[in-house]
């Protein structure tokens, strides 16, 4: 087997922004930015979103209407079978 062909898989800790989470796993991700997490120093990753503050998961989805696609399906289409 060729070395140096593969990155280094160690721990590192991963911090979502928007929520405050901060976890260990095992990655191959890399950075120059390093964290005291459990009396450890370890890689540190920021990601913007997790389990923990992604909208699927958490059940906050919005509905973001910017154009009013609402507004122009209902004025095109209209509500079939309701009184007008």
């Amino acid at each position: 087997m060729t070395k140096h062909q593969h990155p280094d898989y160690r721990p590192v800790v991963f911090r979502d922004k928007s929520a405050g989470l901060v976890f260990l796993t095992r990655s191959t991700a890399q950075t120059t930015r390093t964290i005291d997490y459990e009396g450890a120093r370890y890689p540190l990753v920021d990601v913007e979103i997790s389990s923990t503050s992604h909208p699927f998961w958490t059940g906050r989805d919005r509905l973001v209407d910017t154009e009013g696609r609402v507004e122009r399906f209902n004025r095109r289409y209209g509500r079939r079978g309701a009184a007008q």
